[in-house]
Parts: structure tokens; sequence; C-alpha cells
């Protein structure tokens, strides 16, 4: 189940097993290692297109090409694995990319927040989940220690702002 924030594009994706032949139009999603393999072919295709990436594979590999890539897919196998945390937000300051950044696979309602900090827009989801329930997930989190991607005021710059006044 795809769940939508405020800052996820409305275009509609559809994703493309390797070896399956790219429809004539439309946006696609393809894995890493076919975006590697068929590059130019896809980037040439002129309709938004997306890239899966496993969390093994980091955002490194692709870290030329994110400006030209209108969604970028965090696959999560199993929640136990936190690493598409630190791919979102390499994603987001280190590369500096600007567009959609959706995760999918096995995501607990407890981590959307988190999600959230380090620049996720949408969540592909294998439970259902309101847009009531991923917006509570999404506030569960009131105040902050470590700065982030949100640009949410830290609880020592709040603390620095009483102090002052």
């Amino acid at each position: 189940m795809l769940v939508e924030t405020p800052r996820s594009s409305s275009v509609a994706f559809v994703a493309v097993p390797d070896g399956d032949p790219l429809p004539v139009n439309g946006a696609i999603i393809v894995s890493l290692q076919r975006f590697v393999k068929e590059r130019e072919a896809l980037l040439a295709r002129g309709e938004p297109l997306g890239v899966r990436l496993e969390t093994g594979e980091s955002p490194e590999q692709i870290k030329d090409d994110v400006q030209k890539l209108a969604l970028i897919v965090l696959h999560v196998p199993y929640f136990k694995d936190g690493r598409a945390f630190s791919w979102a937000r390499l994603l987001r300051t280190r590369l500096g990319y600007q567009g959609e950044l959706r995760v999918s696979g096995h995501v607990l309602r407890d981590q959307i927040a988190f999600y959230a900090r380090v620049g996720v827009d949408s969540f592909d989801l294998p439970q259902a989940l309101s847009a009531a329930e991923l917006e509570a997930a999404r506030s569960e989190i009131s105040h902050v220690y470590q700065p982030s991607v949100d640009g949410q005021v830290t609880i020592r710059e709040l603390r620095s702002l009483r102090t002052s006044s």
C-alpha cells in the first residue's frame, strides 16, 4: 500500500522487473542493476525515472545521476536492517537529492517518524495504514536531541533560546 505525504509527487510509477520490456510511456522504477546496465537508454526516455536500492546497495553508486531521478526507493527486506535511515540521510545531505524518497518493504509504524526525520517522503507498506495513522506516526516525536534533515529545532536550541530571553 502506497502512503504518501504532502511532499510526495502525484506521479504514478510502475515497477518494471529486470528483463521485462520497458513501457513506451510513463514513469517507471527499475533496479539499481538495470539502471547501471541501461543508464543511457533509461535517461533518454524523457519520462520520470525511479531507481530501487536494496539496503546493501549504497546510493553512492548513483551519485552522479541522483538529480536526474524523480524517485529513489529504499527497499527494506526486514525491520532489523537500519541502513535505509543512513542512505536517506546521505541522499538528502551529502548527495543533495531533492526528488521523492520512498521506503518500501518491512517498515514498522514506530519507524515512520524517524524516516521522516531523515527526509523520506512516502512509504510503500505491506500493511494498510490510513492517512490519519501515518500523520499520527510522523508526529510522534515532539522534541529532538539531534539535528537532522527535517530542520526541527533541537532541545539544546530550545534551551538556549529560553535562557537568552
